[in-house]
């Protein structure tokens, strides 16, 4: 279906800023080995002055549901481009590492803002959800795979100071943008009681926080957090450790890229593929939001992880044919999942509790879901690599039984209060 006027300006809008958020978040290990040589500091005081902002990245987002339901979205993902673009542009006033972890801070606290803003906005404002998460989540895949690219490129040629501030470039223009940008942040939810997601809500109190806070976890959202925060230990457990994995692979030895690219692993290469196989995943899933309940979309795509999970050990010794077309399945299926948990947040919340569902919903994916890096550091140093692909498929299979569990919930709708979606009145 055609998206109306007002669908496609929030889609802009929110691409745009998706993608610049992933674009910044990239660009920081390439800097990080800058700052290594720089400011002369051992890889572990870098390592923390990095996971400072990381952490933020995921635990801000909360707060800052909160205050997109009290805002505005709109307000708020234009505050998170101005403050990621002058967190970068700062760093180039840097003269030690501790204005390095100022700079950091500073963007991984704006940065928290967009995914709990944005996807508010796309579920309030937006009639065709399935399609726009659809494109939104590919414009965030297109930040992931440019940001460090452009980064390392711009790294060849110029001063890292100037390469800050070039990456800033982006943030500005998005935010010069969204200033013109025109169109209802309500427009999917005008039958319901949609003012607070235009802003127009008063601020909670602790007590009214608690009292929404238990509202949401007593209903069917307690299932979709605990299926977003799988989401997010089956993302980070198998992306943070499979380029190195790859790249030690009797199959891959030998292969050596462009004399141009030299300094790019062939893990890089798979990576990239990976991400566009991911793009292709969540246009097709978020097309079929539309169409198939999404809890039923949930179950299928666990079960599909888990399969892929399993297949890695006997693949990997395979040639470097299957492992590429493995990698492919492996990011088509690990991003369709996407589209179908952020419609899971629409259909099962209330629009005026949409910031701080997606906050908690971010909360578990980039907070939770970190813990699996620990989790798969060490089973790769203590057990094998077929221990880590075989916790993931346990993790993956948890999923399943979750969302299978909301599948055969009774009477979704009636909690959502809000959802006028075919989905919702499907499941």
């Amino acid at each position: 279906m055609t998206l109306n006027d007002n669908d496609r300006s929030i889609a802009a809008f929110a691409m745009l800023a998706h993608a610049t958020v992933h674009w910044f978040e990239l660009a920081i290990p390439i800097f990080l080995v800058v700052w290594l040589e720089t400011f002369e500091i051992s890889i572990a005081a870098a390592g923390v002055v990095v996971a400072a902002g990381y952490a933020l990245f995921g635990v801000g987002a909360l707060p800052a549901g909160l205050l997109a339901d009290r805002y505005g979205p709109k307000r708020l993902v234009l505050a998170c481009l101005v403050g990621m673009s002058l967190s970068f542009a700062t760093l180039a006033l840097a003269t030690s590492i501790y204005a390095i972890a100022a700079s950091l801070v500073l963007w991984g606290i704006t940065a928290s803002v967009y995914h709990p803003a944005g996807l508010a906005l796309i579920s309030t404002g937006v009639e065709e959800r399935g399609t726009v998460f659809a494109w939104h989540g590919i414009a965030g895949n297109v930040g992931i795979a440019l940001g460090p690219f452009a980064t390392a490129t711009l790294l060849l040629a110029l001063d890292w100071r100037i390469v800050a501030v070039m990456l800033a470039v982006p943030g500005a223009l998005g935010t010069l943008y969204g200033l013109r940008a025109r169109f209802d942040p309500t427009a999917a939810v005008a039958d319901d009681d949609g003012s607070a997601a235009d802003g127009s809500n008063d601020a909670l109190s602790a007590d009214e926080f608690v009292s929404n806070t238990r509202s949401l976890f007593t209903g069917s959202f307690l299932l979709v957090f605990a299926v977003v925060t799988v989401v997010g230990l089956y993302y980070r457990g198998v992306l943070t450790y499979l380029p190195e994995l790859l790249n030690g692979l009797p199959a891959m030895e030998g292969i050596e890229p462009p004399a141009a690219l030299e300094e790019l692993s062939l893990g890089d290469y798979v990576y990239v593929a990976l991400l566009v196989a991911g793009m292709a995943g969540q246009y097709v899933a978020g097309k079929l939001t539309n169409r198939v309940p999404v809890a039923r979309g949930l179950v299928v795509v666990f079960v599909g992880l888990a399969i892929i999970a399993v297949a890695f050990v006997p693949v990997s010794a395979m040639g470097v044919a299957s492992i590429l077309l493995y990698c492919t399945v492996l990011g088509f299926a690990l991003f369709a999942i996407e589209p179908f948990y952020q419609e899971a947040v629409a259909v099962y919340t209330p629009p005026d509790a949409r910031g701080l569902s997606y906050g908690y919903t971010y909360l578990g994916m980039f907070g939770l879901g970190s813990l699996s890096i620990a989790l798969g550091g060490f089973l790769l140093d203590n057990a094998t690599t077929a221990a880590l692909f075989a916790t993931l498929a346990a993790i993956a299979l948890l999923g399943a039984v979750i969302a299978l569990k909301l599948l055969v919930r009774p009477e979704p709708g009636s909690e959502s209060a809000s959802t006028e979606s075919t989905t919702a009145a499907d499941d």
